[in-house]
Order: C-alpha cells, then structure tokens, then sequence
C-alpha cells in the first residue's frame, strides 16, 4: 500500500515537472498574441513607464529585407532565438549619438552577467561598414577613435560582438520611425523578430537593466 501511494506521488510530481514548460509555453504565447493586437499594456504590466516606450502594434523585423555585409539575405527567425538590442544608423556615418548607444548598449549587454548568452547585439545601416565614416574624434570609453575615422575598423575592435547588417531607406521609415525624430534612439527586439520597446538618452542605466532582466526572467527566449 505504502509503494502504491508513493508511486502514485511520483507520478504526479513527474506530471507536474513536465507541466510547468507547457504552461510557461501557453503563457508566453497568450501575453504575445495580445501585444501584438495591442489589448495588453506591457509597460504598465512591467511598470516601465519611464524607462522605454513600448512600441504599437510590435513591428515584425522580418518583414523588412535585411541582409548582411555580403548583400545576402539575413532572416531574424533563421538566427538562434535571443532578445536583440537594434542600434539604427543612416547616412553614412556614425556620429557622437551613434557611437554612444553603440557604448551603452554595450554596457548595458556586459552588466547583464549570466544572461549575456541570451542578448545579441545588431547594428543597422542603410550603408555597408565599409563605407560608413566614424564622425568622432573621442570614444565614450575615453580613448581616441581610430584615425580617419575607420568605422569598420572601430567595431571590430571595440564592438566585435556586434552583428551588422543594412536595410533600405523605405524599410527604415517602416521599422524605425522614433529614431527619424530622436537619434539617440534603440530598440529592443523580442526572440521572435518583434521589434517591441525604444529607448533613449533619458532612460537609465539601471532601468533599461530592470527591464531586460524582467523579460528575461519571464520569457523562455
């Protein structure tokens, strides 16, 4: 009888562990579902009212053509699932509001200690890294950027984690219209290519981090 009972417990407990990834799996994809059609207030659910600005409807990354630094054809949901921080640039160069949320963000990826595995960092241009020019002559870490500003020289130094890709005039207007009015904006960007928060100058350090380790701690991306 006492052997009965105590597989009856295991079973149940067993039942249990093999629950909880369905559970979360449903969760997640209900809270998307809603986001997507604008019914749920994500920044009032994380209380991040004045840390990012939750864009509406989320944009969808791949319904851009995005390609990479070979002019090859790069699709998000190919990519290995992560939460991506988008670093927009136009113009053909990289200015101080340029490279200071290329600075940022990478703080801001490095302080995130044992999730750092599940960000990714993407840059994206209108132009090729070859043909961008780094229009500063001081990093934001305090030392002199490379001469003749080199951009493509400069991040492979001090962004070489970065993935950087290019994208046309008309898919800019569509997946990034906050940086055409702010260019000290970037986006965070769900596991799923959902382009879903912006963030500026006037958001924190520590918030931006309150908020990536909420996301994290509540997603399976």
């Amino acid at each position: 009888m006492a052997d009965a009972k105590r597989n009856a417990n295991n079973r149940m407990v067993l039942l249990l562990i093999g629950g909880i990834p369905v559970t979360m799996i449903l969760v997640a994809t209900w809270l998307w579902y809603f986001v997507v059609h604008g019914d749920l207030d994500l920044v009032a659910m994380l209380g991040t009212a004045n840390r990012g600005s939750l864009v509406q409807p989320p944009r969808q990354l791949d319904d851009q053509a995005l390609r990479d630094q070979s002019g090859l054809s790069v699709t998000f949901a190919d990519l290995e699932p992560r939460w991506a921080m988008v670093i927009p640039a136009t113009g053909g160069r990289c200015d101080a509001a340029c490279e200071q949320r290329l600075y940022v963000t990478r703080q801001i990826h490095v302080a995130m200690g044992k999730e750092f595995s599940r960000l990714r960092r993407l840059y994206v241009s209108a132009d090729s890294v070859e043909s961008t020019q780094l229009a500063v002559r001081e990093l934001s870490a305090g030392r002199a950027a490379p001469a003749a500003g080199e951009f493509a020289r400069y991040l492979a130094t001090e962004h070489s984690d970065v993935q950087a890709l290019t994208l046309s005039t008309t898919g800019y207007a569509a997946l990034f219209p906050e940086y055409a009015a702010d260019s000290s904006t970037w986006y965070l960007v769900d596991p799923a290519g959902w382009v879903m928060m912006s963030y500026n100058k006037e958001a924190p350090y520590k918030d931006v981090i309150a908020d990536l380790k909420f996301l994290l701690n509540n997603s399976g991306g």
